[in-house]
């Protein structure tokens, strides 16, 4: 059985590693909607430490998403407040232990990732490679 998790973990850092930039963009937007998921039904289920723990681990991506934001296209400028609104409803949902801003943060992150995988598709497409693409998206 270790065996088999560690070729599985061997594959997941593997893929990450071989994965183009917009590739590793989408995972990280699924993977702040997974914290933000599992930091929510630890707050539900009054396990306050393990939603402090996803909801961090959420706002490390926020973070990261601003950091790495290129001011030379208009939209950096756009999405930096976003960015900035969504990292607050995350901590202040924390803080307060309050459902509604921490679903308003994935809500916005829900619509952004959806963006960023139309767009992807649509890149694909225009550069000729269909809607397949490595198992990416």
């Amino acid at each position: 059985m270790r065996y088999m998790v560690n070729a599985a973990e061997a594959y997941r850092q593997q893929r990450i590693l071989n994965a183009p930039p917009e590739h590793l963009t989408l995972m990280l937007y699924n993977g702040c909607l997974k914290f933000i998921d599992d930091g929510r039904t630890a707050l539900e289920q009054k396990n306050y430490e393990e939603a402090n723990n996803m909801l961090q681990r959420a706002q490390r991506i926020i973070s990261e998403f601003r950091l790495t934001l290129n001011f030379d296209y208009e939209i950096s400028n756009q999405l930096l407040p976003l960015y900035n609104y969504v990292y607050d409803r995350l901590v202040e949902g924390n803080i307060k232990s309050d459902l509604a801003q921490i679903d308003e943060a994935k809500g916005i992150i829900t619509e952004l990732r959806d963006a960023w995988f139309q767009a992807m598709k649509t890149a694909r497409i225009e550069r000729g490679e269909g809607t397949g693409g490595k198992g990416y998206a």
